[in-house]
């Protein structure tokens, strides 16, 4: 074989060689391209919503048999009393009284915190500062916005009556007869009146 030949078979080669490495270059046009990397996304946490729903005070004190109702019952009987109905003074004849005082904050089923007691002429004055109370016509209108407690006063008799009279120590300061029970109903209840300062003074007395 001739130099000019063995030339030109070595570039023949050379060329196929570069020919095939570029097709394996290129790859396969076919497959799939590779997709970017994703970042995952972090999910927000939700903030927690406050709840709306107001918390309920614990109730104070305790029913007994001497102050067996709740503050919630006791107001509920002053809002019923009509002003300017009853009879100017009550013909009570009380030989106890049962004094039961309730806090100033206290709501719904809370119970009288304090019980006190007064036998025979304690309990006849007591009645006496409640009947020397001034009567009014209508419900007093102009009320202050200081807090005080609130007395369930249970006069009993000798027949074993209870007449029970609600006092407000502040704001409005009511003065309501709110129930009878038992025997011998010594007619109306009396109607209501305001709080005196003696008879708030007198309560306050331990």
């Amino acid at each position: 074989m001739s130099a000019v030949t063995r030339t030109r078979s070595l570039v023949g080669a050379s060329l196929i060689v570069v020919v095939l490495a570029a097709a394996s270059g290129c790859g396969d046009e076919s497959a799939p391209a590779a997709q970017p990397s994703q970042t995952p996304t972090s999910t927000p946490i939700a903030t927690p919503t406050p709840s709306t729903t107001p918390s309920t005070p614990n109730p104070s004190g305790t029913p007994s048999m001497d102050c067996p109702q709740t503050i919630a019952s006791v107001r509920a009987a002053v809002e019923q009393a009509v002003w300017g109905k009853g009879a100017p003074k009550s013909a009570f004849q009380p030989v106890s009284v049962t004094i039961c005082q309730y806090d100033a904050e206290a709501t719904g089923k809370a119970y009288a915190t304090v019980t006190t007691k007064r036998q025979g002429k304690q309990a006849e004055e007591l009645l006496a500062l409640i009947n020397a109370a001034k009567v009014t016509a209508s419900e007093p209108k102009f009320c202050t916005k200081e807090l005080g407690p609130t007395y369930a006063l249970r006069f009993t008799d000798n027949e074993r009556g209870v007449l029970t009279y609600t006092v407000e120590a502040y704001g409005c300061r009511r003065l309501v007869a709110t129930s009878f029970e038992g025997q011998g109903k010594p007619g109306d209840l009396a109607s209501p009146r305001i709080v005196t300062p003696q008879l708030i003074k007198s309560l306050g007395q331990r």
